[in-house]
């Protein structure tokens, strides 16, 4: 079978196209004829080895795909740690859910890694509460355009975008968002302030880290909940003064999605929610970029530019 190998760590040059044997049948795991694979921020952060769970090498990225079964039902299926860049995969029968009629490949997929982390992020770390006010960052990515409709349905008063162009902030004010703002640190917490009538944002939601975070801090209403899941900007650790979070009794949480699936309810319960507002049409995902499986590395490098919106998909 076709497949994508990393044997070196790196960015996506690193990315090459390789055959290798099928996977083998085991008891307890399901063979999945592999029809499109999800691409996640995560992905490059494990080609580079900067990933808090880095495989050992040689391995084959991708950890979310649809496909079909032996017996030809349509499938979503998550792979820890890995393999879903393949024309072939196998996956833990406890992972695998079928795909309603009325939900497409990609918006499935869209909803396994993305839809779940924005699932778990609102309900769980952040705990919303009905008529409170979310800022959701990189709000036309793959978590962002979920997180948007998701703070709305699960009762939030006010839902701010904050996305880094034009175009990515109005593809947002489609999705259901109230307003949208520029992301970029410089005058953040100004831009959410202006947004909620100087009170600030009771949530915000960030997964770009670095000075994105920082500031994000200064946008926080009293007794606000920052969020954490991601380091988009691979600027490393920001500093967090426990001072200014004491000024307003503000908080920070931290997020990974790996733990939060293991928990009780934590997978198939909201995954099948996830596709039921999708079948109901309450939950809509904009179409995003698809790549041949060869095109991996053109994938991973439109991601890091930011050249993407919606979930970036791989096709066999």
């Amino acid at each position: 079978m076709r497949a994508i190998l990393v044997s070196r760590l790196g960015g996506p040059e690193v990315l090459d196209v390789a055959e290798l044997p099928a996977p083998a049948e085991e008891a307890g795991r399901s063979l999945i004829g592999v029809t499109a694979a999800g691409v996640n921020y995560a992905d490059t952060h494990r080609t580079d080895g900067s990933y808090r769970a880095a495989p050992a090498l040689p391995f084959v990225p991708g950890t979310e795909v649809a496909g079909v079964t032996a017996d030809g039902q349509r499938v979503v299926a998550l792979l820890f740690p890995g393999g879903g860049y393949a024309e072939q995969a196998s996956a833990a029968i406890e992972d695998v859910v079928k795909i309603p009629d009325k939900v497409d490949d990609a918006t499935a997929l869209a909803l396994l890694v993305q839809g779940l982390t924005a699932f778990h992020v609102l309900r769980g770390s952040a705990r919303l509460q009905p008529g409170e006010t979310v800022v959701v960052g990189a709000a036309a990515g793959g978590v962002g355009t979920v997180a948007v409709q998701l703070a709305r349905i699960f009762g939030a008063g006010q839902v701010i975008a904050a996305a880094s162009t034009p175009e990515k902030r109005e593809l947002a004010l489609r999705l259901g968002a109230d307003v949208a703002v520029d992301s970029a640190p410089d005058g953040y917490p100004d831009r959410i302030r202006a947004a909620t009538g100087g009170r600030g944002a009771d949530v915000i939601l960030d997964s770009t880290g670095g000075a994105t975070l920082t500031a994000a801090l200064d946008g926080l209403a009293h007794w606000g909940r920052l969020i954490s899941f991601g380091n988009a900007s691979r600027q490393g650790r920001a500093p967090i003064d426990p001072g200014t979070l004491a000024d307003r009794n503000t908080s920070v949480a931290g997020f990974w999605l790996r733990p939060a699936l293991d928990q009780p309810g934590g997978f198939h319960q909201p995954l099948t929610e996830l596709l039921e507002l999708v079948a109901a049409g309450r939950l809509v995902l904009p179409p995003g970029p698809s790549y041949p499986l060869a095109d991996a590395r053109r994938a991973h490098e439109d991601l890091l530019a930011r050249r993407t919106t919606g979930k970036v998909v791989l096709t066999m």
